[in-house]
């Protein structure tokens, strides 16, 4: 019989320690980034003082790595036997939090316990990504199957709808990282594409709607948008259907009619071609609509289903952003389009992170000896925007450097998720990697003005303990049921 102390040395010898190093990288890194974005010129505060967000840091850094060693010290049976207590006890969190009287900076998503402040929805990441690996790791769960698949959205809406009456928008976008997780698990690839034709309608139609088709009063936006709606649903009748000859004959319809208008109202007489691309939208629907009862052939209507929604999105887009996101939010998202400046409101913080990454060239000004983080032109220099630190102080070199270290740590978690004899294990990994992307992706991307500000931390690097303990959970549970596959095979 194997004892309980023979087990946790076997454990240790069985984890894996590649990962743990770049964990303990990443930790150092980001601990001399909170000192260069926190350090004060001329200040007496020294860097380990605990008065100070360097002397602090050191503190949360103390406490993940004492986290990390107790879960690996637990038996990894315990996180498939009580998922889904632990996803209950985090969604009860994260609605009590909801009616929390303390709002810091508009958000209602922490909880002060006397010196303490936490924040649930750091946590629920990885409570709701063992209860997906959970689920979906039961005998007879298909992916594919749609009643499956609606169960399976529920368990990442639910913690989401919960963090979005918190007022904290940026943290609950995290929870759609899940979705490259399902990909790699089965779900169709149609669903990603459906995704990306919803992003690239929103930033045209949106961008692009006020600039008109030469001297017609078409906006530019909308002519794109539909056109689009037409290709998309004409190629996916070739790809989905095997019906190539439609696909040629819905698409030399939708063109050659769009050309024809487009001239003529270049030429002839200038007019809306909204009112013909609309008609001709319409007619695609129906024709798809009619061989889907015709033929019985199910994927006609799917396609149809596609179609329709693109026009509804599409319309609610642009409602949603005139009509239902607050002010602060449109002027981001215009911000990031292109369509305003506002240098010194919503678009401050990306300007002035450009410029301190601008400023730190080729090798870096060098630990502590950057001008714009340490005049304080950054706001949250030391959290969401901590990656301008990295660049001004280290440069060009630095920050390439900090990136693939985390590509590594992406990489070597893929390794990982594949290698796990059960689909808990599997899904649990790459529901941590999706994370990880998603967070390293939107945080650097958002300090670059390439992605929407939303407020999301850098993982290892952004001050503060919940993010940090948050990750450490997050890593170190699927560190301990891959050290828990190992021992079992020695």
């Amino acid at each position: 019989m194997v004892q309980p102390t023979d087990r946790k040395y076997s454990v240790i010898r069985s984890v894996d320690w590649w990962t743990i190093v770049i964990y303990v990288a990443l930790l150092s890194l980001g601990w001399l980034s909170v000192c260069g974005a926190s350090y004060d010129y001329g200040s007496d505060t020294e860097l380990l003082s605990l008065s100070a967000r360097s002397g602090m840091q050191i503190v949360w850094i103390g406490t993940s790595i004492v986290l990390g060693t107790v879960l690996l010290l637990l038996d990894d049976r315990l996180y498939d036997t009580f998922a889904y207590v632990i996803f209950a006890i985090l969604l009860l969190l994260l609605f009590a939090t909801i009616f929390n009287p303390h709002s810091i900076k508009g958000s209602r998503s922490w909880l002060v316990l006397g010196p303490l402040r936490l924040q649930p929805a750091e946590f629920a990441k990885f409570a709701t990504a063992l209860a997906l690996a959970k689920f979906m790791g039961t005998y007879g769960y298909d992916i594919t199957r749609p009643r499956d698949f609606i169960k399976t959205l529920l368990i990442i809406l639910t913690p989401m709808l919960f963090i979005v009456m918190q007022r904290e928008t940026g943290s609950a976008l995290v929870y759609l990282a899940f979705f490259l997780m399902f990909y790699r698990e089965g779900m169709s690839g149609s669903i990603l594409f459906t995704g990306v034709a919803m992003v690239l309608y929103f930033v045209i139609g949106i961008r692009y709607a006020e600039p008109t088709l030469w001297h017609t009063p078409t906006s530019i936006g909308y002519y794109v948008v539909f056109l689009m709606i037409q290709l998309f649903s004409a190629v996916m009748i070739g790809v989905y259907c095997q019906r190539w000859d439609k696909t040629i004959l819905c698409l030399s319809i939708c063109i050659g009619v769009t050309l024809v208008s487009t001239l003529f109202s270049f030429f002839v007489v200038p007019f809306n071609l909204f009112w013909v691309q609309l008609p001709l939208t319409l007619f695609l629907m129906g024709y798809l609509l009619w061989h889907g009862l015709r033929t019985r052939v199910h994927n006609y209507l799917w396609i149809l289903a596609f179609s329709a929604g693109s026009l509804l999105f599409f319309n609610f887009a642009d409602y949603a952003l005139n009509h239902v996101l607050e002010q602060h939010q449109r002027t981001r998202i215009n911000v990031l389009l292109g369509l305003e400046e506002d240098l010194k409101g919503a678009g401050y913080n990306v300007h002035q992170s450009e410029i301190a990454i601008g400023s730190g060239g080729l090798e870096g000004k060098g630990f502590l000896n950057g001008t714009q983080t340490k005049l304080k032109y950054v706001p949250e220099q030391d959290t969401d925007f901590i990656f301008c630190t990295v660049g001004e102080e280290e440069g060009f070199v630095g920050a390439a450097g900090v990136l693939l270290l985390f590509l590594t740590l992406i990489l070597r978690l893929i390794h990982l998720a594949e290698r796990q004899p059960t689909t808990f294990g599997r899904v649990y990994g790459y529901c941590v990697l999706s994370i990880f992307l998603f967070h390293v992706f939107i945080n650097v991307g958002m300090v670059l003005g390439l992605t929407p500000v939303i407020g999301i931390p850098l993982p290892f690097f952004s001050y503060g303990g919940s993010s940090l303990w948050g990750f450490t959970f997050l890593l170190f549970i699927f560190l301990r049921i891959d050290a828990g596959r190992n021992a079992a095979n020695r």
